[in-house]
């Protein structure tokens, strides 16, 4: 394969396809299984996704849990409302977090900025890390739980700026994976949104294992690539977890040669961020910026499940290199003919 490019992962995308909405029920979002070995695509809805696999098998899912990371507050003397995104927290002694604020011009170094209706909570800038990235400093008295609490009464679900909506009550629930867990992610691993509590229930019934891994997936996940030489793009790192028993029970279906499945993207980047010399699983507990694009030899997993992703992005690119290029371009084209809903809230694939 000749050294890929990022203007080999553009396609035509019509606007109408992006998901505003997730599916009326979980599992029934439609499903593209795609057979590697064959280049057979079937059309399905997620929850045939049980007919793929068999006892003994492991889906591995990213339990992070995403936070209402989108405030608005107001600037002291002017009162202009700016929109604050937490990105992560730097410090809990000190409440100081990472932020991208908007309008940015308007915000310096020493500005105060008030939150709630009855301005609640004060933030105090301290530093500026990028053009519309800030340090912010809460001024909370009170235990660190009061203010967790008080960050999730004023913050909203921080549905991606391409849902052109405002965010409604259900978007607090549909937003996140129902074995969410562990608190820390800006975005949703997007894959995980399908599984519904009884399809769980079904694939357990059938002796499916479940691995978890927790990628608190940051707010890099939508930067574009602005490269046209893919070695030359550097990922944001994102925190991930990899446990023992993680490794243990995907190491233990590995050598009885089970099916082993990684459940989008994240959970992807996680396994491949800590694999040992013999290609099995490590425990891990750090950052990875790894950057997946073709070609690229997978160490882990031999199927995955995935959303359908925007033009000449690093999803795109990961989905590439596990798939094959030419069969992947040619799954997104058929999926454009057969209207399959994109991103966050869209439809699902599964490759085999």
């Amino acid at each position: 394969m000749s050294k890929m490019k990022l203007s080999d992962f553009n396609f035509h995308l019509p606007e109408e396809l992006i998901a505003e909405y997730p599916s009326e029920n979980r599992d029934e979002a439609r499903l593209m299984v795609i057979h590697r070995d064959s280049g057979k695509i079937e059309h399905k809805l997620f929850k045939d996704v049980i007919d793929y696999f068999s006892e003994g098998d492991v889906m591995i899912m990213n339990n992070t849990r995403v936070f209402p990371a989108r405030m608005y507050g107001n600037k002291e003397k002017t009162g202009a409302k700016i929109e604050v995104f937490l990105l992560r927290e730097l410090n809990r002694e000190s409440l100081l977090w990472d932020v991208l604020v908007d309008p940015a011009r308007k915000i310096r170094i020493g500005n105060k900025l008030y939150f709630g209706d009855d301005d609640s909570l004060v933030a105090e800038v301290i530093d500026n890390t990028t053009s519309r990235g800030r340090t912010l400093r809460f001024l909370f008295d009170g235990p660190y739980e009061e203010f967790k609490a008080k960050i999730t009464e004023l913050g909203e679900t921080p549905l991606p700026k391409y849902i052109k909506r405002a965010v409604e009550p259900e978007d607090e629930e549909r937003y996140q994976t129902i074995f969410a867990k562990e608190e820390g992610a800006v975005a949703a691993p997007t894959a995980g949104l399908h599984f519904s509590r009884e399809l769980l229930k079904r694939l357990e019934l059938k002796g499916i294992n479940f691995a978890e891994v927790t990628l608190h997936v940051g707010l890099g996940t939508f930067r574009s690539v602005e490269v046209e030489d893919l070695t030359k793009h550097k990922m944001d790192s994102e925190q991930v977890i990899v446990s023992e028993k993680c490794a243990d029970i995907v190491n233990a279906a590995k050598r009885e040669r089970r099916r082993v499945c990684a459940i989008g993207t994240t959970s992807m980047r996680s396994i491949e961020t800590s694999v040992s010399t013999d290609g099995m699983l490590k425990p891990f507990d750090g950052w990875t910026n790894k950057f997946i694009f073709p070609p690229y030899d997978f160490s882990i997993a031999d199927s995955m499940i995935t959303n359908f992703h925007t033009p000449l992005s690093t999803l795109l690119m990961m989905i590439s290199a596990f798939c094959g290029h030419e069969l992947m371009m040619e799954a997104y084209k058929e999926a454009v003919e057969q209207k399959y809903k994109f991103y966050s809230y869209g439809d699902a694939m599964l490759i085999i």
